[in-house]
């Protein structure tokens, strides 16, 4: 039987444990992107408008699952590096899941242990879904089918005119762009709001 303790639970894998590993998954990217010599990367976190940037991380207004990582060229590239580069959120999480499990095993947060069960759980959950080749809901293929065509073929098989991983100036255009529209919008509202309550306030007299 659903109960409370299990909506709790629900609560705390959806709103803490998944965006964290998620948020983990993009670290793996920027990790091996700063080997390889990275220009521009971003780390967003959330969606709509902006709270706030620092450093390298973009706050967004809407916070849940949704992160990516972008960033606009590598100094090193080839083969090694292009496999390495998709195979940095596979081996964060894995280091992480492995790690989580050892202390567990070793008697260590034992307080938590649900929670960090849990955890585990998710990010091998996430590992399995990147590291198996298959391609995504919307076609596009996952880390794991890059890396296998990239072995497979000796070369970029992404199927994306444009890279996987995104532009850092490209979404910062687009980011601009959206919130122009966005403001036109408002303005528009509130143009239209306010000629509404002249209307009103007139019949009213």
């Amino acid at each position: 039987m659903f109960g409370f303790a299990d909506l709790l639970s629900l609560a705390i894998s959806a709103f803490i444990i998944l965006p964290v590993v998620i948020f983990l998954r993009e670290l793996g990217y920027l990790v091996v992107s700063l080997i390889l010599g990275v220009k521009n990367p971003r780390v967003t976190i959330g969606s709509g408008p902006r709270l706030f940037r620092f450093s390298i991380f973009d706050i967004r207004k809407h916070y849940h699952v949704y992160s990516w990582y972008s960033y606009d060229s590598l100094k090193r590239s080839g083969k090694a590096a292009y496999v390495f580069l998709y195979a940095g959120p596979i081996l964060v999480n894995v280091a992480a899941a492995i790690a989580i499990n050892a202390m567990l095993a070793n008697g260590m947060l034992e307080e938590y242990r649900t929670f960090w069960d849990r955890f585990v759980f998710y990010a091998f959950y996430y590992v399995l879904f990147d590291a198996v080749p298959m391609k995504t809901q919307n076609g596009k293929p996952n880390n794991g089918y890059i890396i296998y065509e990239m072995l497979r073929y000796g070369k970029r098989t992404d199927y994306n005119q444009e890279p996987f991983l995104p532009s850092t100036s490209k979404v910062e255009e687009q980011y601009k762009e959206e919130m122009e529209r966005i403001n036109k919008m408002r303005k528009r509202r509130a143009k239209s709001q306010s000629r509404k309550r002249k209307e009103r306030a007139f019949l009213k007299k």
